[in-house]
């Protein structure tokens, strides 16, 4: 095993993906050593937290083996060689179980990796574990009839958010620096904002998506990292065309020096014309939005933009779903969560008159949109409505909507639009809960978005890393 030095042992579950991608280039760390602390660190947390519903350590330290042998060949390093990470369970890892967070899937074994896997691998990264989420990615909660629920790393009271459950809990308890989750309403977005680290869901198309999602016009893939850096190089690394996907983007996202913001015209939105903040969350935001200014954008306060967009979104979403699972619905019904069953059960009912009122309504969404980036270069909200609420609920107290995703409307919209968005924390609320701001971006602008982040994580008011 590669000798270091031993003042670099220490904290390394809390460092990012970026310094121990120094260090293992250094030769102050092994990569063995590295996964093997996140190996421990997964033991250590898993019972209070939950976040993994299959892990793969004999896989995860055979490729730490790998890189470092490369590390001591003098090999060209990838920044992710050697470096741990998880991996949502709704993308193909040949020979590791793929369930969905479903009981129907729950011995189903991937036959190939899927693009983002490959890619990973090729740049030698560390494969720690499958992580939990919600049943076929249904609900913004953290539960599934499959794992149970998924705990909140700074309050295990509490829910981590979803779909991507256990990627934002596994980054936040320290388990991987990274994460890959999937978003098709806010499923990077969500956890992330309740779990205090990074989501980035990118443009459509950016990171190639296959197998097809159940709803294939709204899913993206993307990075979950405890920075904007890391969550950047992870971006960079799984971004790229592939053939097996007929939207991907000829484009990769590469990494670069960051620009100035001064200057940028930013729009701030409370409520998009619909959504209801809570007062804590609302005053957060706000703080953060003043951080822009200070950084010297001139900020302005829009509102009004569209109506709310929580059925527009079903329509496509659920439909698509319902189509996809409906042997699962006639033959394992009973294995379902009863939520997600009869949101899908709702959707199959739709015409489909409803379908393309839906995607009209879809397109004049797309155009409000188009005419306010025509306007800003950035919009800033908040990721979503409330702090984490009690890992036992599926939506937020006194939330009365219909349908399983109908309460995170600042996310869901830019599944429909498209538009790349992230989540970045920006404070804490007096119980200790963190809160997320939104930056949504004009079409395949991620560099905006990073830029603005990487400014907004020297200067903002966050102050936390992750839960002890």
């Amino acid at each position: 095993m590669m000798a270091f030095h031993e003042s670099a042992t220490s904290d390394t579950d809390r460092a990012s993906a970026g310094e121990l991608a120094r260090l293992i280039r250094n030769r102050e760390i092994s990569p063995v050593e590295v996964v093997s602390r996140s190996l421990e660190r997964l033991d250590a947390v898993e019972p209070a937290i939950n976040a993994f519903v299959t892990t793969t350590p004999e896989l995860a330290l055979d490729a730490a083996r790998k890189a470092e042998a490369r590390v001591m060949r003098g090999d060209l390093l990838h920044p992710l060689t050697g470096i741990p990470i998880s991996i949502k369970d709704n993308i193909a890892m040949e020979g590791v179980r793929l369930t969905f967070g479903s009981q129907t899937a729950r011995d189903q074994i991937a036959a190939f990796n899927a693009p983002v896997v490959e890619r990973l691998i090729a740049a030698g990264a560390c494969i720690v574990g499958k992580t939990t989420m919600t049943e076929f990615g249904s609900k913004a909660s953290s539960d599934s009839p499959l794992t149970g629920i998924t705990r909140n790393p700074w309050d295990t009271s509490k829910s981590a958010g979803g779909s991507s459950s256990g990627s934002a809990a596994s980054v936040a308890a320290g388990v991987t620096p990274l994460s890959i989750g999937t978003d098709g309403a806010g499923s990077l977005r969500i956890p992330a904002a309740f779990c205090g680290v990074v989501g980035l869901k990118p443009q459509f198309g950016r990171v190639p998506v296959y197998p097809p999602a159940t709803a294939p016009s709204l899913l993206h893939i993307g990075p979950i990292a405890r920075n904007v850096r890391d969550a950047t190089m992870l971006l960079s690394a799984i971004s790229g065309y592939d053939d097996r996907d007929h939207a991907s983007l000829a484009s990769q996202l590469t990494e670069h020096d960051i620009k100035e913001i001064s200057g940028w015209r930013i729009a701030w939105s409370p409520t998009l014309g619909f959504g209801k903040p809570d007062e804590t969350v609302l005053g957060m935001v706000r703080a953060a939005v003043r951080v822009f200014e200070q950084a010297g954008c001139v900020v302005e306060e829009v509102d009004e933009i569209i109506e709310d967009p929580h059925a527009v979104h079903a329509a496509e979403f659920f439909a698509g779903a319902a189509f996809r699972l409906k042997d699962v619905i006639l033959n394992d019904r009973e294995l379902l969560d009863p939520e997600v069953a009869a949101c899908l059960e709702h959707s199959s009912r739709l015409t489909v008159k409803d379908l393309f009122d839906a995607q009209a309504a879809r397109h004049e969404i797309r155009r409000r949109f188009r005419e306010l980036f025509g306007r800003y270069r950035l919009l800033l909200t908040p990721t979503v409505p409330v702090a984490a609420f009690d890992a036992d609920r599926t939506s937020p107290p006194g939330w009365t909507g219909p349908l399983a995703l109908s309460w995170p409307t600042y996310t869901l919209v830019h599944n429909l639009t498209g538009l790349p968005a992230l989540s970045i924390p920006c404070g804490r609320t007096p119980e200790g809960l963190p809160i997320g701001l939104q930056i949504v971006g004009r079409p395949n602008a991620e560099s905006d978005i990073l830029d603005a982040a990487t400014v907004f994580e020297e200067l903002g008011p966050w102050t936390g890393s992750r839960s002890g």
